[in-house]
């Protein structure tokens, strides 16, 4: 079961979701996403929220919408978002994990940067 909070809508959610699938590369650039009612129904959210969440991807270019035949994934959709995501990690969430880094004492030799 896919759980929502109240912090923004289901469809930012959603769409947030499926940007963080595709940053994996699922699916691979070139492939059609889920159709709009096989995510409605994995979700267990209305159709209408999924196509909201779906035209965000449109609207960002990372997927295109094709007459007919559904969501494909742009090619090169992965490095763009790879590149967007890197940028605002280092601008926003790098500066408040480096400060609290430092009200904890903890320094570079102390963290494994091994999976």
């Amino acid at each position: 079961m896919h759980t929502w909070n109240e912090t923004a809508p289901i469809y930012r959610q959603l769409a947030d979701r499926l940007t963080g699938q595709l940053l994996a590369g699922d699916p691979p650039e070139g492939e059609a996403m889920p159709s709009v009612r096989a995510l409605a129904s994995r979700y267990l959210i209305n159709p209408l929220t999924v196509g909201r969440a779906l035209q965000m991807l449109v609207d960002d270019g990372l997927v295109e919408s094709r007459r007919g035949v559904g969501m494909y994934v742009q090619t090169g959709a992965r490095s763009r978002l790879r590149s967007a995501e890197r940028e605002r990690f280092l601008n926003e969430e790098w500066p408040l994990l480096r400060a609290r880094l430092r009200q904890l004492g903890i320094g570079p030799d102390e963290l494994n940067w091994t999976p």
